[in-house]
């Protein structure tokens, strides 16, 4: 079982006079994250948000002294916050965004507890992605007060309920910048298309009716059905990975609480994803989205998106991109383009013309009960960010 060290500041600072020469002291730094991973900071818990985010902004501007600037956000009670050197108290274009979120996703109380195992160190957020955003601090706080150029660090704390309040608040704020990493899991790969998103819902009212004589009602449910047979039909499910677009059918439900009543209402969810070029919904708003989807089902049913973000995608030949994947195949890594089919927050950029790419640690079990991450990743990351940025 891991301790944090009573002293997290401290630790931090040893941890970072050991990265001088690009290495790690290990234990000290897994100590550090276990205290990261011990905050069960989840979108129904403001407070450990709150705490999160201050535990890490603790530990940079504890390293980096002053001179610089923490602007704190906050939209519809997520917290998030943006770090740069002072720049005449005017916030700059910043060469690079170092992106990272510290919220989870729920798990049980002992997932809050880091263990390591070998190579792999268990704990919710360990691979998505507390343990990299605390890297990409490390680097931030060694390198930002020196280098020639403007860099930033992104903390935020919804990425895993849509980012819309983090990233996508801040970026509505004028935060910008050349070029971004968003330090999600990736396994020292790169990530340079992720899909867009749709959340819709379907609804139907029909007549109400005794069962056994359903001539007499008209059965909102079966409507709702038909809509949705229609939507499979246009975008069959893959049997296998494909970059298509996909919908999965989230739930169905009625008010009906009889066997011999013809339902009078009827819902469906629907969770849309697809993929840059998508037909009806790249480069669409709701509106033109649910007007798609209206066309696709026929009449009958009343289509309300309540989310369409567009895909994220950045040119595979840009020079940040290639000397970014330069520093991670010097580490000894592939460092392939991967294309991811969840949604991610690099699309708020993107949507603006800035190129950002999800550059992460290797680890697994994604948002599952045995998440973990590949400790051996954690000290050639930390290289490959910091070869990165000096290089530019």
């Amino acid at each position: 079982m891991l301790t944090a060290p009573a002293d997290i500041g401290a630790a931090l600072a040893r941890v970072a006079a050991r990265c001088q020469d690009g290495s790690v002291d290990l234990e000290t730094f897994l100590g550090t994250a276990a205290r990261l991973i011990a905050v069960p900071s989840t979108a129904d818990r403001p407070d450990e948000l709150h705490r999160a985010l201050d535990l890490v902004l603790e530990q940079v501007l504890d390293r980096v002294g002053p001179g610089f600037t923490v602007e704190r956000f906050a939209s519809r009670g997520k917290p998030s916050a943006l770090v740069y050197r002072d720049a005449g108290g005017v916030r700059p274009e910043f060469r690079v965004i170092l992106n990272g979120h510290v919220d989870v996703v729920p798990a049980e109380p002992h997932q809050f507890t880091a263990r390591r195992e070998g190579d792999r160190l268990y704990g919710r957020g360990t691979h998505d992605m507390k343990v990299a955003a605390l890297v990409e601090a490390l680097v931030f706080a060694e390198l930002a007060p020196t280098l020639p150029f403007p860099v930033a660090l992104q903390l935020v704390t919804d990425e895993e309920v849509g980012g819309r309040d983090g990233t996508g608040h801040q970026v509505g704020q004028g935060v910008t910048g050349q070029f971004v990493v968003i330090g999600e899991q990736s396994g020292l790969e790169l990530v340079t298309d992720s899909k867009g998103i749709a959340q819709v819902r379907l609804s139907a009212t029909g007549r109400t009716g005794h069962s056994a004589y359903p001539w007499q009602g008209d059965n909102a449910l079966v409507t709702v059905v038909r809509a949705v047979d229609k939507l499979l039909a246009a975008y069959p499910l893959p049997t296998g990975e494909a970059w298509v677009t996909t919908v999965n059918v989230a739930r169905i439900e009625t008010d009906n609480r009889a066997f011999n009543q013809v339902p009078a209402t009827a819902q469906a969810w629907l969770d849309i994803r697809f993929p840059p070029g998508a037909t009806g919904f790249d480069g669409r708003d709701a509106e033109q989205v649910g007007a798609h989807l209206l066309e696709v089902c026929g009449p009958g049913v009343e289509v309300a998106v309540a989310q369409a973000d567009a895909p994220h995608w950045a040119d595979r030949t840009l020079p940040d991109v290639l000397a970014l994947r330069a520093a991670a195949q010097a580490q000894g890594f592939p460092a392939g383009f991967l294309r991811k089919h969840g949604a991610a927050d690099g699309r708020y950029y993107s949507q603006r013309g800035i190129p950002a790419v999800i550059f992460g640690i290797g680890g697994g079990g994604l948002h599952g009960p045995q998440e973990y991450v590949d400790v051996t990743t954690i000290e050639p990351y930390y290289r490959a960010l910091r070869q990165f940025l000096l290089a530019l």
